[in-house]
């Protein structure tokens, strides 16, 4: 196979995430294009001001998290460096569970990659908007090991979230909207409307009722061991099944990146080659 070539990437930037108040509804957008949106803890850090930012406006009834240029988001930044300082950097359990306790509703708006960590987060919005030419899929197996956060479980049944996680093919925006991993799905160009669209139709019911809706789903969800299942690293079973630590974190990420993302492309996705050229699943 031949390696893609190198490109410059650039330094983390208070632009990483932006914020924007359209009418009564915000539109933030992960904005690192040139790696697809790959998340980092600059990304990290500045969705969680934006979605406080939106939690606080009174004005802003709805929410819409998208991703600039060609992708919603290909997943963790293996390539990222450690932040500069000390400054605290949200896990992506603690950024997950923000859009989850949110009383205002989260509109996923998916153009391109959501795989890996930007397919769950797609998946722990309320609702998820897709391009018809948008992938998901949890991709983690190939990198061997297991989703940060485990989310897919709780969006299909057990039997198509076991092939999702232990197949880490891709899935396309219909097959993703059969599984129950989108909403919509809708041409390319009609993604932002679409979002726009239901957000301010939620804008526009009784808010009350909105936010307790969604409050009802979500705690049906908790009572189903949600939470707990989330951060399934946590639980000492978890972690003694799969012979790790709860309470460090996951070792597999460390050898990951020490291997480099060239290795790791060499070594480990030959067998999907084939298929990913061919745009099968």
């Amino acid at each position: 196979m031949t390696n893609p070539q190198p490109i410059e990437i650039p330094p983390p930037s208070p632009d990483d995430v932006l914020y924007e108040r359209r009418e009564n509804f915000a539109v933030i957008t992960l904005n690192r294009p040139v790696v697809l949106n790959a998340i980092n803890w600059s990304i990290s850090r500045r969705l969680a001001w934006a979605l406080d930012q939106a939690a606080r406006d009174d004005e802003v009834k709805a929410i819409i998290l998208t991703g600039a240029g060609r992708a919603f988001s290909a997943g963790g930044d293996i390539q990222s460096t450690p932040p500069p300082d000390n400054d605290p950097t949200p896990s992506g359990m603690e950024l997950s569970m923000t859009i989850w306790r949110m009383p205002k509703p989260v509109i996923a708006a998916v153009r391109g990659y959501a795989v890996g960590q930007g397919h769950e987060l797609a998946g722990i919005c309320d609702m998820t908007i897709a391009a018809e030419d948008a992938v998901f899929g949890e991709l983690q197996i190939r990198h061997s090991f297991g989703p940060p956060i485990l989310i897919t479980p709780f969006l299909t049944g057990p039997k198509q979230a076991k092939e999702t996680l232990m197949l880490g093919e891709r899935i396309p925006a219909q097959e993703a909207l059969r599984l129950g991993f989108v909403n919509r799905v809708v041409p390319a160009d009609q993604v932002m409307a679409t979002a726009e669209e239901v957000a301010r139709k939620l804008a526009a019911l009784p808010q009350r009722t909105v936010r307790s809706n969604k409050l009802l789903v979500n705690r049906v969800f908790e009572l189903a061991g949600f939470r707990e299942a989330l951060d399934y690293r946590a639980d000492p079973a978890i972690a003694e099944a799969l012979g790790t630590d709860a309470e460090e974190p996951d070792p597999h990420l460390k050898v990951l990146r020490e291997q480099g993302w060239e290795a790791f492309r060499s070594s480990r996705d030959a067998l999907y080659q084939a298929n990913d050229q061919s745009g099968q699943r």
